[in-house]
């Protein structure tokens, strides 16, 4: 898949089949996009494009400045990749480009750059300045510049049911396995390894702590979960907590992964998680024994929980 960081970077003598929107999360509704765009690839022969924007159109017109996504960029453009698309126009979503008018979006960029011969499209689809145009207008100014719009119908999307709103609301609850039907694949989460405070090698549960570096990316409610980890080229699972570690009269946020039946030096490493499922919330217990026979029920629970997946 080749990637362009504009719109005006792209430039081709063959024809494309289109689609274009935020596909925050890439979810089920997402890949069913993408697979019609495939379909239509197959059928024409045209190459396939996504056009998608960054940051979020949301971020930049103020109607959500706080709004945290499902997937970091390079997330998305990594789960695009494997449905095999020709084209990625990664476009920065600026007020400028928000103030096009529905006709200059599609004459100056659908027409003049991607060299459109059909947009497959959602039947709610709104777009050009204060979001003025809708499907028919798509429809007409097909007509008129000459490609198709195959519109993806409410029977259709009501089908698969799932947003990008709702899987930040199950994720906000801590519900990662209604996540993960949402999203087809279990939620990641990657960042960095930093020293922390090394308490939990005194009591024989030695962590990775996680700096993320996205401050947009979506972290779950804290709680404890059973992960799967991809560190140095392998794969590893253990059982994650989020929170503050209250019992040791911990204040601060902290994101710490015990990973099983693992013991290397992996600090500044990249590591993902995936998330498979909340254990727990995080609690206050009354001392550290009891904190201790809680860590141990949670991996009893997330060795059996692993073996079987």
């Amino acid at each position: 898949m080749k990637v362009f960081n504009s719109t005006i970077a792209f430039q081709s003598t063959n024809k494309t089949v289109v689609t274009l929107g935020t596909f925050d999360g890439m979810h089920i509704g997402h890949q069913a996009i993408l697979n019609k765009l495939k379909l239509q690839k197959r059928i024409s022969g045209y190459d396939t494009l996504v056009l998608t924007f960054f940051p979020h159109p949301r971020m930049v017109l103020k109607t959500d400045r706080e709004i945290l996504l499902l997937n970091t960029i390079d997330e998305r453009i990594s789960r695009i990749d494997e449905f095999g698309i020709d084209h990625l126009v990664v476009q920065e979503f600026t007020q400028e480009f928000a103030d096009l008018s529905a006709e200059e979006f599609v004459k100056n960029i659908l027409v003049d750059q991607f060299n459109i011969a059909k947009i497959v499209i959602g039947y709610d689809h709104r777009f050009g300045k204060n979001r003025s145009a809708d499907i028919h207008d798509l429809i007409e100014f097909g007509k008129k510049y000459h490609f198709d719009v195959e519109q993806i119908s409410a029977e259709e999307l009501n089908h698969v049911s799932v947003s990008s709103t709702k899987i930040r609301t199950a994720l906000n609850e801590g519900n990662v396995a209604l996540a993960k039907t949402y999203l087809g694949y279990p939620y990641p989460l990657t960042g960095t390894v930093v020293k922390g405070k090394q308490l939990g090698r005194t009591i024989g549960f030695p962590t990775a702590n996680l700096q993320i570096t996205e401050s947009y990316k979506l972290i779950p409610e804290n709680g404890v979960y059973a992960v799967q980890v991809f560190v140095k080229n392998a794969t590893y699972y253990g059982m994650l907590n989020i929170g503050t570690n209250p019992t040791v009269g911990g204040t601060t946020k902290t994101i710490e992964v015990h990973i099983f039946d693992f013991n290397e030096d992996i600090y500044n490493e990249l590591l993902t998680l995936r998330f498979l499922t909340r254990i727990r919330d995080e609690k206050k217990f009354d001392s550290l024994p009891l904190l201790i026979n809680a860590i141990k029920e949670d991996e009893i629970f997330t060795r059996e929980f692993i073996a079987n997946l």
